[in-house]
């Protein structure tokens, strides 16, 4: 079978990790081109990678008959447009999380998806790793009992300090619900199934934040998204959890995702990795967490994935598992969240998704099926 062609539109800092892995670790698909508004970067991408193609720009690519999957990887709040071009130019599309920046254009996004017969999926993968996967086997078998709730925190103080360019993360699509919320509710909901309804509260804390990085020392910044984030959702079994998202705090030594049983609480790995910190079980009895062994592939970082599911489900005609029912879901999560706190009431969901089965953990690394 032939390997499916993979055109990046984007080439910054995190398209490193996919090249890296589709030219070294996933034996099924191939970057074909890439294009970059700053035409520097993909040149240097074609030359580290022996990439066959460089394009002038994304209508190039989305001309070129040998590309079968988009891999957009722009910025968030430039998602929706580069996704729905590609689509509309009768191409399939992986997309860097999350979907796009608001709901309503992640239902423009999967309609068209639907209506042109195309497969539209993205980003986090993570969930697909080690950790995730096994952490779903060990729920599904009984082994912390019946699932009661869950609790889920992502805490930081900000991008400013360290990263080059940070004023997006506090831009329209950006904030830490947007940012690290698509890892920690895919994680939840791929643990516990959908989320039906959703309560939450929101506020920006500091209205302007300085940058402190190079190269733009001193810049301020107007913050116009929330940047604390705290939401509760109601699961379709029944289970209640909790997230807090924050780019205003110092974080303390708190699990990131912890899920409670009836007979147990299972301490879930960092879902923005898949799966090298390990899980740990809490049983009646103890206080500290005793080490569970992983059971599948891919526990160190593995980004393009879920790329390489996409690509081997467009080959053999099943669904792929980082699909655009659960990122859509996964958007809707995570705006109503701000919705709730803005109309201060609780938001029942429209969308809902199946979760697709588990990975296979007999194969060699870099083969899906």
């Amino acid at each position: 079978m032939s390997k499916v062609k993979i055109g990046f539109v984007g080439v910054g800092d995190i398209s490193g990790i996919y090249l890296k892995n589709i030219t070294g670790m996933f034996k099924e698909i191939e970057v074909i081109g890439v294009c970059d508004l700053v035409r520097e970067k993909a040149e240097r991408a074609v030359k580290k990678y022996n990439i066959p193609k460089l394009y002038n720009d994304m209508y190039e690519l989305f001309a070129d008959d040998e590309v079968d999957i988009v891999l957009n990887i722009t910025r968030p709040y430039e998602h929706f447009e580069v996704t729905k071009a590609a689509l509309e130019a009768g191409k399939h599309v992986y997309s860097e999380k999350p979907l796009a920046s608001t709901f309503e254009k992640g239902t423009i996004l999967k309609n068209l998806a639907k209506e042109k017969g195309l497969y539209l999926g993205g980003a986090p993968d993570t969930f697909l790793g080690a950790g995730i996967q096994t952490c779903r086997k060990l729920i599904e078998e009984g082994f912390i009992g019946q699932p009661v709730g869950a609790a889920a925190h992502m805490i930081c103080h900000g991008h400013e300090t360290w990263h080059p360019d940070p004023e997006f993360y506090y831009k329209h699509g950006g904030g830490p619900m947007m940012d690290m919320g698509p890892y920690y509710i895919t994680a939840l909901v791929n643990l516990l199934g959908p989320v039906s309804s959703v309560a939450g509260m929101t506020k920006i804390s500091f209205p302007t934040r300085t940058i402190t990085s190079e190269p733009k020392h001193g810049t301020v910044i107007d913050v116009e998204v929330p940047t604390y984030v705290t939401g509760i959702m109601q699961f379709e079994n029944g289970a209640i959890g909790t997230i807090t998202t924050t780019f205003d705090v110092y974080p303390g030594e708190y699990e990131y995702i912890e899920i409670y049983g009836s007979e147990g609480t299972l301490l879930v790995p960092d879902p923005n990795g898949f799966g090298s910190s390990g899980i740990k079980v809490i049983r009646p009895g103890s206080k500290e967490g005793e080490p569970v062994e992983l059971e599948f592939n891919y526990s160190e970082n593995s980004r393009a994935l879920g790329l390489a599911d996409m690509a081997k489900a467009i080959q053999t005609g099943r669904k792929h598992r980082a699909n655009s029912d659960l990122t859509y879901h996964v958007l809707e999560v995570m705006t109503s969240f701000e919705r709730s706190s803005n109309e201060k009431k609780q938001i029942k969901l429209e969308s809902t998704f199946e979760r697709t089965p588990l990975m296979f953990a007999d194969l060699p690394e870099g083969i899906l099926d």
